[in-house]
This record gives C-alpha cells, sequence and structure tokens, in this order.
C-alpha cells in the first residue's frame, strides 16, 4: 500500500509520520514543489514555533477558530491539544506553557520541532522528494491514497481538485495607518486593549503594538482574523476603533473623575489612566484636547472629560491596507468543510483522497491554534488511511 503526501509542511509531516507508526508497511511520500522543507514551521513564532495552546482560556472553539470551529470540535474527539502535547513529549520535544497559554519548545527553537519531524521521518522510512511539483492528481495514479496538504491553497492548485473551494484570502495580518502622529509611537504596547470595526460584530482584546506602519500585536492579529472576509471585501480600507483599556466609558469616566478630584494640581500628562504608556497618553491628550492638553486637571471642563472618554474607549482610525505578518502567512478558505467527510476528512467527491492542514476551509487565530488545526486533521487522516476498508 502506498500513500503520496502533497505538501512537505507541519501537516504533512506530521501525518507520514502518525501514519507509518500506525501503519508500518505503508509506504509513503512527502512531495515538496520547493526546496526545502518544514519552512513555516521554522520562521514561527519569531523561529520558537508557538506549536500549540494550552485552550486554558478557550471558552468556546469559536473563539480561536473563526472557522471551521464545528468541525474541530468533531475532530478534538480524536486528537485534541492535550493528545498533541503528549505526542510532542513522547517524541523527545519538551514543552512548556507561557502565561498566554502559548505552548512552545523549551529549547525555544523551531528547529527542535523541525529536527524531531526530520529524524522519525527517516527513522520510519518516509521518503522525501524536494522541488517536486505535483500539478495533476493523475500523476500519483500509482498510490492507493492521496492526502492534500499544501498549506494556504494556492490558486494553482485549484485545477487539481474537484471539491468546491471558499475563496482564499489573508487572514493573519497587521493593519497600516496613516497617522504619522500614531506611527510616531512605534513600540508602544498597550497590554489590553480592545480593537473593533465600527458598525459590526467584529472586535478583539489583547495587546496592542503600535508600529512605523500601524498597529499589531495579538488584538489585531485576531481582529483581521474574525473579519477577514469582511475587509477583504472592502479592499482593506475600513474604520477600526481602539478602547485602549477594554474598559466601559462609565468605568472610564469615573476614573477621570477620580483623578482629577484627586490631583487637581498635576498637569494632565503626569497622571496616567489605567497605567497607560506615557508617550500614548500624551498623544490623546493632543489629539483630543490640542492645546488645552497641557492643562492641570482642575481646568478640565465636564466636555474635555466626555471627550476624553470617548478617545480612551472609542478612539477612531482608518485602516489603510494590510501588511503581512512577517513569513507567517495565514489565509482563510480553501476545500469546503462541505466536501469533505466529517470523520475522515475523505473527500466526498474522489475515493481515497484526504486533505489536511491549512488547505482546507479552517484557520485560527495567533496563538498556536492553526497548528493544532495541522496536527489534529493530520493525525485524523492518518487514522482514517490506517483503519480503511481494503
Amino acid at each position: 500500500m502506498r500513500t503520496a503526501i502533497i505538501g512537505g509542511g507541519a501537516a504533512g509531516f506530521f501525518l507520514a509520520i502518525n501514519l507509518k507508526e500506525m501503519m508500518p508497511t505503508m509506504e509513503v511520500t512527502i512531495f515538496e514543489k520547493s526546496k526545502k522543507v518544514l519552512a513555516k514551521v521554522e520562521v514561527s513564532g519569531g523561529g520558537r514555533c508557538n506549536c500549540t495552546n494550552s485552550f486554558a482560556s478557550v471558552r468556546d472553539l469559536s473563539q480561536v477558530y473563526p472557522r471551521g470551529h464545528r468541525l474541530m470540535k468533531r475532530l478534538f474527539k480524536t486528537f485534541n491539544y492535550q493528545d498533541a502535547y503528549a505526542w510532542f513529549e513522547q517524541h523527545g520535544v519538551r514543552l512548556v506553557t507561557q502565561e498566554d497559554e502559548c505552548v512552545f519548545p523549551a529549547s525555544q527553537d523551531s528547529h527542535t520541532i523541525i529536527n524531531t519531524f526530520l529524524l522519525y521521518a527517516k527513522r520510519l522510512g518516509v521518503e522525501i522528494q524536494t522541488e517536486r511539483k505535483i500539478t495533476s492528481l493523475e500523476e500519483l495514479k500509482d498510490y492507493d491514497f492521496i492526502v492534500v496538504t499544501t498549506g494556504g491553497m494556492p490558486k494553482t492548485l485549484l485545477p487539481m481538485v474537484s471539491e468546491p473551494i471558499e475563496e482564499p484570502v489573508p487572514s493573519l495580518f497587521t493593519f497600516n495607518i496613516t497617522d504619522e502622529a500614531l506611527r510616531a509611537l512605534m513600540g508602544t504596547v498597550v497590554e489590553t486593549a480592545t480593537a473593533y470595526i465600527p458598525g459590526t460584530n467584529f472586535k478583539a482584546s489583547g495587546p496592542l503594538l503600535i508600529t512605523h506602519w500601524g498597529m499589531s500585536g495579538p488584538a489585531i492579529l485576531r481582529l483581521s482574523s474574525y473579519a477577514a472576509r469582511e475587509l477583504h471585501s472592502h479592499q482593506y480600507q475600513m474604520p477600526l476603533a481602539i478602547n485602549w483599556s477594554s474598559r466601559k466609558d462609565a468605568e472610564v469616566q469615573t476614573e477621570l473623575q477620580s483623578i482629577m478630584s484627586q490631583h487637581p494640581q498635576k498637569q494632565l500628562a503626569t497622571i496616567r489612566p489605567f497605567n497607560l504608556p506615557a508617550r500614548l497618553w500624551t498623544y490623546l491628550l493632543e489629539k483630543t484636547l490640542g492645546e488645552r492638553g497641557q492643562y492641570r486637571w482642575q481646568h478640565l471642563t465636564q466636555k474635555d472629560l466626555n471627550r476624553l472618554t470617548n478617545s480612551l474607549c472609542n478612539d477612531s482610525y482608518q485602516i489603510a491596507g494590510r501588511a503581512a505578518f512577517k513569513d507567517e502567512f495565514v489565509t482563510c478558505g480553501g476545500v469546503s468543510l462541505a466536501a469533505v467527510d466529517a470523520n475522515t476528512l475523505e473527500s466526498k467527491y474522489l475515493p481515497r483522497v484526504f486533505f489536511a492542514g491549512e488547505v482546507l476551509d479552517i484557520d485560527g487565530v495567533t496563538g498556536g491554534f492553526n497548528f493544532q488545526a495541522a496536527w489534529t486533521t493530520a493525525y485524523v487522516v492518518a487514522k482514517a488511511i490506517a483503519r480503511y476498508p481494503i
């Protein structure tokens, strides 16, 4: 029996290794079009590889999988994040969980995972063919099973499959903001901010980073994931609002009034509500109050307080395009989930053809969730092939 895996990335290798462990007699070949395998694993997490998440703060999978959460809930019954954690540890990769629940190799080096994959692939006899581009499934007619694990569904793959395709669009990316005064604050981090798109239900909270091109950080990346299709349909030109403290208007107003009563003689810039970064608070004062931003707290009028409250809770910007998040490019879209068996991920159109990883219309927010989807879908396919009725 022979299995061909198209794509030498995370899902492809995880599938190959698990299939060989389940079914040692299976001949498994990975076909990778480029010279290098596991390239995305290498650069992920800033080279540290955020390989999964503890899911401790996840109440519902829709929080972290904007598309595909129902299928992931089903597949987790076969292989979930706890299984993934145990798998890596059992294969010699010691893991650590950060305070933000992201899981990394204890070595803090993605090559630990890459080397483990390559070691086990070699040990188990997985054949790896690089610079081998597959343009038609007909090329693999001599194989008993074919698994497509090509990642973000490049358009060159579309002629290969007959399954319905959800248009692939960028999912995890940062925002270009043309406000020069804001961009001058590059490097400023707000630990808990909420970013949202006015007039929609799209919003996300978490750390927010101001960059030389606009805004980044988990809050922005998550928002880009939730609103991926909406942003794409508007050509990445949409309004953006920021709640710099993630608190309600009434709570912010109360905080400002408290500061005004306790520190009336202090200048506005010297007392920062919610311990906002000094440069950001000065920027917001100037943006909101102009020259009055240099006044003392006792000189604020109720109108000033209202304007500051609105600036802290509903600060307005304009998204002027997207920026790719380094090399960790993620897309939503791909093979429609309605086109695959929900238990095995086998095509409903072509028997013995399976899909795993990002080629499916499953994508997660930042934090290790996309890799977890790769491990889960790859394991499910490996198990399905190993148990396939012959």
